[in-house]
């Protein structure tokens, strides 16, 4: 468990997510975790990704995990906007499929260049293949 405290990115995560949030474009950036918000925070921070995002929405606050709906919810309250206004990125493709499901316009960034898992839904092309 104390791996998930000290938790680094991938050295070109930090260089574009601070590009994404440079732009005039508006963009916002949130996590959506099924971490604690302990977890979380400190994941953030271990890997230099403070103040890069609004909030932190850990699941345990809706009392669910990812994919369930509410939990894919809690994106549309933090933002106050429709699910089609938010893209939702995600490492696992259960991750990518459930927020499929959800509706949100969703990549899968499938950096380990994992097979597809059999869940009923495909996950979005893997953004490594774009």
């Amino acid at each position: 468990m104390q791996a998930y405290l000290e938790l680094q990115s991938y050295p070109d995560v930090l260089p574009a997510l601070k590009s994404l949030r440079e732009r005039e474009a508006g963009i916002r950036l949130a996590f959506l975790s099924n971490m604690t918000p302990h977890m979380l925070d400190n994941a953030i921070k271990s890997s230099g990704l403070e103040g890069i995002f609004e909030p932190s929405l850990g699941t345990d606050k809706v009392r669910v995990y990812k994919p369930d709906p509410r939990a894919c919810r809690m994106g549309i309250d933090a933002f106050m906007l429709q699910r089609e206004e938010i893209v939702f990125a995600a490492f696992g493709d259960w991750d990518a499929a459930g927020a499929k499901l959800f509706g949100y316009p969703t990549f899968w960034v499938n950096r380990l260049n994992l097979p597809v898992e059999e869940l009923g839904v495909a996950p979005p092309m893997p953004l490594a293949e774009i």
